[in-house]
């Protein structure tokens, strides 16, 4: 019985032995083992004497617990051994009293979001991952039991996720798979996960999109067609720099329009920090002309939720886009005799022949659109609350000044430049491009 101190880096490279399994025992922490099977498997276990007897408590496996998760669980069992419990038993007694409601998938999905995801998470962050499990995993199992759910199903799943064309997305759903079977692993509902080892099916690149003059002024007159909520919505991601979720949530409270201030509480923000958005006067009249529908959020339909059906808008918005490209070319927009020549049925969508683009891509357009107008970076990094940006180690430690009056010009100089794309006037626009702009 080998004693080692079990670190990460050994727990994760110790070698399987060549036939049974070996345990490893915690040099800092007695009684804590690593059971190793020749077939790779890696489990924790912790010893103990209950009325003199030796036994056994399997605590998790690994990588689903890490060393230190592994002896906080250990610690606990012993905790109850000290208070006259038999850990192992109340383990067996607890399986044995579960009902098959709490054994089916949708229900311990539902409690790993519940106990675990909601209280190690921004807000955001915890409504995305619901608004996934609920669509994809949730509606594919809900009634089944968790261990039926093989690795072939996670498989499946994943697949039918990237044949619609969301590549990125089966990436986040497998991701979010992996930790909510870890969970249940670490919290004894179940014993194998079937999502390990599979690998994510899209490799990822980071996204350049950065939307062109012409685009944008076409998108500015697509925002005006499709109206509200989500023409207006598109116009202040643009306007703003903010991400995509920040703006569909925010609230009217949050909005002070004298002061022309915009104030993201730390829990909605991506990075956790409460962050003011200088508002321009174009930003202020949108925000003005929205639609009052409750008290509480600015983006909302029915006045309980923010908006939702961001692919549907997405689609509308790039008709409403080509529409205007054709326009201003000089070509047919919605004519039948230019459908029926190009094979497209009466009622359908014109086809798009706009690069793809997202709603993200236009906090990258809005970024580089002040970056080219000469305002400096950590003015940008500020516009955009990255928690890292230019100015970090030392630096950011100690320069705590927040740039506001330098944000309020650049997106000021931004606004100016986009209304007037829009307004088809670019003698006006030009001398940005090379200049820093002055209020």
């Amino acid at each position: 019985m080998p004693t080692r101190k079990l670190t990460d880096l050994f727990v994760e490279n110790v070698k399987p032995p060549s036939r049974a399994r070996v345990e490893y025992f915690d040099a800092s922490f007695p009684g804590l083992a690593l059971r190793v099977t020749d077939k790779g498997g890696k489990s924790w276990c912790v010893f103990y004497r209950f009325h003199g007897r030796l036994r056994r408590f399997t605590i998790g496996t690994f990588p689903a617990l890490k060393p230190a998760q592994a002896r906080r669980e250990a610690g606990a069992a012993l905790d109850k051994v000290r208070d006259g419990i038999d850990p192992a038993e109340e383990k067996r007694a607890r399986r044995d009293e579960r009902t098959p409601e709490m054994q089916t998938f949708g229900a311990v999905a539902r409690d790993y979001l519940e106990l675990h995801h909601k209280r190690n998470s921004r807000e955001s962050t915890f409504s995305e991952a619901t608004r996934d499990f609920e669509k994809h995993s949730i509606a594919a199992w809900d009634q089944r039991p968790i261990a039926s759910i093989t690795r072939r199903d996670v498989i499946a799943l994943i697949d039918r996720i990237v044949q619609r064309g969301a590549q990125v997305q089966a990436n986040r759903t497998l991701a979010r798979l992996r930790a909510m079977f870890n969970w249940a692993i670490a919290k004894d509902r179940l014993a194998v996960s079937p999502a390990a080892g599979i690998e994510l099916p899209t490799q990822e690149q980071t996204r350049d999109r950065v939307l062109s003059d012409d685009e944008l002024r076409w998108l500015w007159h697509a925002c005006d067609e499709i109206g509200w909520p989500f023409g207006p919505f598109a116009k202040l991601l643009l306007l703003t720099a903010q991400r995509r979720d920040e703006v569909r949530r925010m609230e009217r409270a949050e909005i002070d329009v004298m002061s022309r201030v915009w104030t993201i509480p730390g829990p909605r923000a991506k990075n956790g920090r409460l962050h003011e958005v200088q508002l321009s006067q174009e930003a202020v009249d949108v925000l003005r002309s929205l639609q009052k529908i409750g008290d509480r959020f600015a983006f909302t339909t029915d006045g309980e939720k923010p908006i939702a059906g961001f692919s549907n808008a997405k689609r509308r918005l790039d008709v409403a886009m080509l529409k205007a490209r054709r326009k201003s070319l000089g070509l047919p927009v919605e004519n039948e005799a230019y459908r029926k020549s190009i094979g497209i049925a009466a009622g359908t969508a014109m086809p798009v022949e706009i690069p793809h683009w997202t709603f993200h891509d236009l906090r990258r357009t809005a970024a580089t659109g002040m970056a080219r107008m000469n305002f400096p970076p950590h003015v940008v990094d500020k516009i955009l609350n990255h928690a890292s940006g230019t100015i970090r180690g030392v630096a950011a430690v100690y320069n705590r000044f927040e740039y506001r009056e330098e944000r309020r010009a650049a997106l000021a100089a931004w606004d100016r430049y986009v209304l007037a794309l829009a307004s088809d006037v670019p003698e006006n626009v030009v001398p940005l491009h090379g200049t820093r702009a002055s209020l």
